[in-house]
């Protein structure tokens, strides 16, 4: 008898983010449209969280598809040190336009963490460089920003770290601004100041921390007085980015631009790995020397690779089109409507919506953690509704793609209406 993808998958993967011995057998996905993915009888589900934050236009777009299969058959791949080719040059030349600021250089890699790493070591060695080295580095309570080494150690510490944490480096941890602290945030700044490489921040939206959202005002305060105070800041708008906050990019609610920016997610549409980092020319302009040792000695065997590359452009004339900001719109206000229903409702905390995404709390007799039990029922709860969603311990949280229809995001709500009631009847609880 033949086995299934799901049975042949358990004898040879071993999954992300997954205990093996407990979790349940995975789901075989064998196409996608749109805002739906097929399972091995047919069965549709709704992507309502794109697939770890990657697909803003949608399964299997025709668009990306026609570029892909069209620089397949040109260039699939070439060494990117001394030599280059016309999907990466476009991509940046179009890109780097459109971005908060003066971000002025685009350099390539493989994906988020890999584009955060780049960050920090621009932001390292521009120091270094300059001869003055400094050694601190701050970042926000809750973050994240990745799985690799550096990543992790600008991240904090939780479940992610925990194996690890006596091999990352120190890393000053800050609140985000409040009415109530932002003077002390900026008295620590100044403190902290004559020592720091760079301030990193995921703007308006800390993703995997729980989708917790704070004041774009109260930001911008904070990183003006960082801007006085002499420190580099990078933007880590991996999740952010792309039309997820209801603007382009959510540094464009700041009038303090980052000299750093990271990229990735949905910057292919979801279709392949892709990560860049940009930076002003200032920052550039610190490597540029006679001597080889101010070189920035990074590089992947992939690095711009050119079929992820023409993903890229194809993905952008979708997200530039009039069409892509509509439809955005479009959920923003469908989440709107349906934030007033879960604001009436006792066993939800914390309604919050920023752009196309909308958050809140399953109350539960647990901390609001990553590791709250009640995870693991509420995603065996909508494989069986089959809607993808993936939640955040007892976090749970709408983030489609930008072509989910009105009728699909109807069917996610009713699912979590139909959640809430087995909650409030004592069914569904941990």
């Amino acid at each position: 008898m033949k086995k299934t993808l799901s049975e042949r998958d358990q004898a040879v993967i071993w999954h992300p983010y997954t205990q093996m011995q407990t979790a349940p057998a995975p789901i075989g996905i064998v196409r996608g449209e749109g805002a739906l993915l097929f399972d091995e009888e047919e069965n549709a589900y709704i992507d309502a969280t794109s697939s770890w934050w990657v697909n803003i236009h949608g399964h299997a777009h025709p668009h990306i598809a026609e570029k892909l299969a069209e620089q397949a058959r040109t260039l699939q791949h070439c060494i990117f040190a001394g030599y280059t080719h016309e999907p990466a040059v476009q991509l940046a030349e179009r890109l780097l336009p459109i971005l908060p600021g003066k971000q002025q250089k685009l350099f390539y890699s493989d994906n988020g963490s890999t584009a955060v790493e780049v960050a920090m070591k621009m932001a390292i060695q521009y120091w270094h460089n300059l001869g003055s080295p400094r050694k601190k580095i701050i970042a926000f309570k809750n973050a994240y920003h990745g799985d690799t080494f550096g990543a992790m150690s600008i991240s904090a510490r939780s479940v992610f770290t925990h194996a690890f944490e006596e091999f990352l480096f120190d890393v000053h941890f800050i609140d985000t601004p409040t009415h109530q602290n932002i003077q002390a945030l900026k008295d620590e700044i100044t403190s902290l100041a004559p020592e720091t490489i760079a301030f990193i921040f995921e703007p308006l939206v800390q993703g995997a921390g729980g989708m917790l959202m704070y004041s774009a005002s109260l930001m911008d305060q904070l990183l003006a007085h960082c801007k006085e105070e002499g420190m580099l800041l990078i933007a880590d708008e991996i999740m952010t980015g792309f039309g997820r906050t209801g603007r382009n990019f959510a540094c464009q609610y700041f009038n303090t631009a980052p000299d750093i920016m990271c990229l990735s997610k949905g910057l292919t549409g979801g279709a392949i790995a892709l990560g860049v980092t940009t930076c002003s020319d200032n920052i550039y302009n610190a490597f540029l020397s006679d001597s080889s040792l101010k070189t920035l000695f990074h590089g992947h065997s992939y690095t711009a690779n050119s079929l992820a590359c023409a993903v890229a452009l194809a993905s952008l004339d979708i997200f530039l089109d009039e069409k892509c900001f509509e439809n955005r719109v479009r959920i923003h206000q469908k989440h709107l409507q349906f934030k007033t229903f879960l604001s009436q409702c006792n066993e939800v905390k914390n309604v919050r919506i920023q752009g196309t995404i909308l958050a809140f709390e399953v109350v539960s007799s647990g901390e609001d953690t990553y590791t709250n039990n009640l995870a693991k029922y509420l995603h065996q709860y909508f494989k069986k509704k089959r809607i993808m969603l993936r939640p955040l311990g007892n976090t749970l949280y709408i983030l489609p793609p930008y072509c989910i229809t009105n009728e699909q995001l109807d069917t996610v709500y009713q699912g979590i209406r139909d959640l809430l009631s087995l909650v409030a009847q004592g069914e569904l609880q941990a």
